[in-house]
């Protein structure tokens, strides 16, 4: 018995039959775990996309431009969080993972915070996945979380002080067409036989004056020009801004008259933009008294006045905030100062009266506090009837061809203005656009600066 019994297991142990089963089985049992586990970590990751999907949209929705986050953040004076964000955030994220299942979620954090001029939205999640093979080795849930951060600026707030130039050159014909029409009426006229005068002068002791001839023939001047324009600005403005006191605007001229002349308020800083509109109907051409005006003695273009008197109206430039705006002057001008001036580089009339293209140090005292230029410079056009013109005008007026950027008015205007905010607009272009056009380079500008 017992020879029979040790014979059995002698061949048992000896007998190769079945042996890959016997190992394929136990293989199996480390196979079959890696393969669960490739399963669970698949379905942990595809749960996981569409959860950080979730927090992504949650972040960048909760600050979009249209979200109450961001118009919230319009009207904070001080930096923090904004709670209509959060709970904006926590809606679009549950929105998002709405259909998803095969997990647990623990926790969403949001966090929706204004600083600067920069609104932050973090969005984080952690949320657990039970496991089906990975059991087998003890781990029954996965950790599935993640964080998911954008950031938004916001629009900058400006201040627009706008300094129009209403001195009598700008009562000159708009286009070349009103030039003609005004030089053709007062060629000799039964008033002023000598006269060939494209200025629709705005004389106080003259019933006659050229300002009221303009009118009865439907000439345009450029004042007239400017006038439309500026309350077209202001609708682009409004069109333009984010939140409804994003701009504020300041509109300023050279005098009522010459009798008054110097820096004048026609509309005090505000964001009522219509408002603005409004007052910018009341833009007119500075009266004067006569020849030799027995007040400026025809002197009435004193940018070395007028300009350090709109720097000292003009606060101190902010980072763009709603508690501190930057600062832009607007500045529009044919370019030509005409005032009491000495050390003219020109030919002088008697008295020490200058005319000469502006005195470009006057501007660089303003950008030097941080305060940005526009230039919109208004084409002085030639007018070869009037003598006056040719003899003090024309020497500065010339490029090779004639008026043109190479003109010393234009490169002096151009060098009044900040880095790539000049704009030239001869009249046949339309001061209109062209002040939009500069506008919305300020606004890009602005954007880039800040």
């Amino acid at each position: 018995m017992r020879a029979a019994l040790s014979t059995i297991i002698r061949r048992f142990i000896h007998d190769r039959r079945g042996n890959i089963a016997v190992i394929f089985a136990i293989a199996c049992v480390p196979l079959i775990t890696t393969i669960g586990c490739a399963v669970d970590y698949s379905r942990a990751t595809q749960t996981r996309a569409k959860l950080q999907a979730a927090a992504d949209a949650a972040s960048v929705g909760s600050i979009a431009k249209a979200s109450p986050a961001f118009k919230a953040a319009g009207s904070m004076t001080s930096d923090g969080s904004i709670a209509v964000g959060v709970t904006d955030a926590r809606n679009i994220f549950d929105a998002n993972r709405a259909n998803q299942t095969g997990y647990t979620l623990n926790s969403v954090t949001p966090t929706v915070v204004k600083s600067g001029s920069t609104v932050t939205a973090t969005v984080s999640f952690n949320a657990t996945m039970n496991t089906m093979f990975l059991g087998l080795i003890g781990k029954t849930a996965l950790a599935l979380t993640g964080t998911s951060t954008a950031t938004a600026n916001m629009p900058l707030y400006i201040d627009f002080y706008l300094l129009l130039d209403n001195s009598p050159s700008m009562g000159v014909a708009a286009t070349p067409a009103d030039v003609t029409t005004l030089v053709n009426a007062t060629t000799g006229n039964s008033f002023k036989p000598n006269d060939k005068c494209a200025f629709a002068c705005h004389d106080y002791n003259d019933s006659n004056n050229y300002y009221n001839l303009a009118k009865t023939l439907g000439v345009t001047t450029r004042i007239d020009v400017l006038r439309s324009a500026t309350q077209s600005l202001m609708d682009t403005a409004g069109a333009t801004q984010t939140y409804s006191n994003q701009f504020r605007m300041a509109i300023y001229d050279f005098g009522a008259s010459s009798k008054t002349i110097g820096l004048r308020a026609l509309f005090a800083l505000s964001a009522s933009l219509s408002s603005a509109k409004t007052a910018a109907g009341s833009i007119d051409l500075m009266g004067v008294y006569g020849n030799n005006d027995s007040y400026t003695a025809d002197k009435d273009t004193q940018f070395s006045t007028v300009l350090p008197a709109i720097n000292n109206v003009i606060s101190a430039p902010g980072t763009g905030t709603s508690a501190a705006p930057l600062k832009y002057l607007f500045f529009v001008s044919d370019g030509v100062a005409d005032e009491y001036n000495t050390g003219c580089s020109k030919p002088t009339v008697s008295g020490g009266r200058c005319q000469s293209p502006i005195d470009v140090s006057l501007c660089t005292a303003i950008k030097n506090r941080g305060v940005k230029i526009a230039v919109l410079y208004t084409t002085y056009l030639q007018l070869p009837t009037n003598q006056w013109y040719m003899d003090y005008i024309d020497p500065f007026n010339k490029g090779p061809f004639g008026p043109s950027p190479n003109s010393e008015i234009a490169q002096k205007m151009e060098s009044c203005a900040s880095t790539g905010l000049y704009f030239e607009v001869s009249p046949t272009q339309g001061i209109s656009d062209a002040m939009n056009a500069l506008f919305k380079k300020a606004i890009a500008d602005a954007r880039i600066s800040g």
